[in-house]
């Protein structure tokens, strides 16, 4: 679908939004962009409601466990069979 997009057109869209809102407000604009698409995405992955119950229980926020490095007690092996 985008794969028709070149450096050409990129430019061309570039001047156009400047001439439309003007250097001053493409920050801000831009801001608001970055600030809904997190929203949207905490919204559809569920982060948002793990923040607030976590908040509300006093815990902290749930995180990837980490690996532990040595394990407490060395792992079984199975005997070796000879045939």
């Amino acid at each position: 679908m985008f794969s028709s997009i070149g450096p050409l057109e990129i430019i061309l869209i570039i001047i156009v939004l400047l001439v439309i809102f003007g250097s001053r407000r493409l920050p801000s604009l831009g801001r608001s962009l970055g600030t809904g698409m997190r929203e949207f995405k905490e919204s559809i992955t569920g982060e948002d409601k793990q923040r607030e119950q976590a908040d509300a229980t006093g815990q902290p926020a749930l995180t990837q466990a980490q690996p532990d490095p040595q394990p407490s007690q060395p792992a079984e092996t199975a005997p070796e069979q000879r045939g």
